[in-house]
């Protein structure tokens, strides 16, 4: 958005701070050459003022750019690990860090602004300074009190011309210094982005080369608690389920191999030998992210470009019928909260949301906990009939999804 309202608003305006003064002083010459001069002079320190102005101005725009990285880095990382942050109940401390990033965001713009109507006050005091400089030659050639002799007669009309277009003469300069903020915010996010531009993007094909999961030796290590040593394999269309007592590490497991967490010791790869294909882990919570908006917005965050026909029917699959049918289909509206969702309805959206990502490898972590046990069994036929086409690794307690699994592994 900076980039293109400098593109935008800074490059036409440019052209016209550098056409314009000239074209006017061109208009003004044949009724006062020495008006014009003027007005040519006064560009200088016209000029040097926009500079000083810019060089504040642009530090001010850097700051408050990395601010608002360092806060949207920061934000993005909590809300990748939200399910571990809920897991270890840190809450209240990330909501610390982020008000903390947040006020920082919010002293360096009001920094920007302060630069900017200090920057603007400077040019508007050069821009009256020096149209005052026309007006007192205008006046004192009509009166004849010039403390030198005059260069040129000047008349009524001429002289009245030459005070009407002085503020045109400056006027391109005005708009220059008012959109000259915008010139610096686009610098200052083109910088942050160029290490981005030589960066090549991910392959494309790279998720489909997921050929199956294999963890080795994998040991989590927390104050207090221990999970592994581990070892298991499962095929690139295979379903597991994970158990063990409630705190006995399955969320955590899930974690490290989606990549949230950094295991103490052991390795998480493909059957292959590489490592997980970039973007090929599809995590269904127990407490999904929902957001303020829509169903089928919630829905679609993991394939913002998926249809709504295609929507509709993953929400159907995982069944979310009914609550489409009583609450105003894919419309219905959802806070951050999931205020009037169930448990269970919530798990229903983040698997959907795994189904419509078409990540090769579903992680579910307890998606028939809080459902009855019509659901319940629906959810299980659901997840054999994925793992025809994708790997499925469930934490779970329960036993009928266990019986369901083609393997076991108990922590």
């Amino acid at each position: 958005m900076a980039i293109e309202n400098r593109d935008v608003r800074f490059a036409p305006v440019k052209t016209s701070a550098v056409i314009g003064p000239l074209v006017v002083a061109l208009i003004v010459a044949p009724a006062s050459w020495v008006a014009s001069a003027i007005m040519l002079g006064t560009l200088l320190p016209f000029t040097l003022g926009m500079i000083l102005a810019g060089t504040a101005s642009r530090r001010a725009a850097e700051r408050q750019l990395a601010a608002l990285a360092a806060l949207s880095g920061l934000f993005v990382d909590r809300v990748t690990h939200l399910p571990l942050i809920r897991h270890f109940g840190a809450e209240a401390r990330i909501g610390r860090q982020v008000r903390t990033a947040t006020g920082e965001v919010a002293r360096r713009t009001i920094s920007v602004l302060r630069t900017a109507f200090l920057s603007n006050a400077v040019l508007e005091f050069f821009s009256a300074l020096s149209i005052a400089l026309v007006a007192v030659y205008c006046g004192f050639s009509l009166l004849g009190l010039l403390p030198f002799p005059a260069p040129e007669k000047l008349t009524l009309v001429p002289a009245f011309f030459v005070l009407a277009m002085a503020p045109e003469f400056y006027l391109p300069m005005r708009r220059l210094a008012a959109a000259y903020h915008e010139k610096q915010l686009g610098e200052a996010a083109e910088q942050a982005l160029a290490p981005f531009a030589s960066t090549p993007a991910p392959d494309p094909q790279a998720a489909a080369a997921f050929d199956g999961l294999r963890v080795q030796h994998l040991v989590l290590s927390f104050p207090g608690l221990s999970v592994g040593p581990l070892d298991f394999a499962l095929e690139r269309c295979d379903l597991a389920a994970l158990s063990g007592a409630t705190g006995s590490g399955k969320t955590s497991t899930l974690a490290a191999i989606a990549g949230q967490l950094v295991p103490a010791s052991g390795c998480i790869g493909s059957l292959s030998g590489e490592a997980l294909p970039h973007g090929g882990v599809a995590w269904a919570a127990q407490r999904p992210l929902l957001i303020a908006g829509t169903l089928a917005r919630n829905l679609a965050l993991a394939a913002p470009c998926a249809s709504e026909a295609d929507i509709l029917a993953v929400a159907r699959r995982v069944g979310l019928g009914d609550v489409l049918a009583r609450r105003g289909g894919l419309a219905m509206p959802i806070d951050h909260a999931g205020s009037g969702l169930s448990g269970g309805e919530r798990r229903r959206i983040g698997l959907a949301r795994a189904i419509l990502s078409g990540r090769p490898l579903i992680l579910c972590d307890e998606p028939t906990a809080d459902l009855d046990a019509e659901s319940a069994a629906a959810v299980i036929a659901l997840l054999k009939e994925l793992s025809a086409e994708r790997c499925i690794l469930v934490a779970t307690h329960d036993p009928a999804l266990i019986r369901a699994s083609r393997m076991e592994i108990a922590l």
